[in-house]
């Protein structure tokens, strides 16, 4: 699903127009971003938290040339962390199918 369909989504469950709809994500959009750009983070009680993480700078292989190491800089990067009644709502959707079981071979 993308914007445009939730938009639609959402206009038909609040009983709004499509353009409302989407602002009310375009401004949900904005609130993230920039609480995340201050450094907070956003917590959707059951749904999940949106928050920013520092991946420090670290030595890399350069894809192109195997043999030649490259520094890859520090950057910050969104992260987002399910929560329960998310995680909770997809094992109720698609339960977990047990491993299949290996014979074990008789000595």
């Amino acid at each position: 699903m993308n914007k445009i369909e939730l938009a639609e989504k959402m206009s038909e469950k609040l009983g709004v127009t499509k353009k409302q709809a989407e602002d009310m994500l375009n401004t949900f959009e904005d609130v993230v971003t920039s609480t995340l750009q201050s450094g907070g983070e956003v917590t959707l009680t059951g749904f999940g938290t949106f928050m920013a993480k520092r991946r420090e700078a670290r030595m890399g292989v350069n894809p192109q040339k195997p043999g030649e190491k490259i520094h890859i800089p520090a950057v910050t990067v969104p992260k987002f962390k399910a929560g329960k009644s998310l995680k909770d709502a997809l094992k109720a959707a698609n339960p977990a199918t047990p491993a299949p079981t290996v014979p074990t071979p008789s000595l």
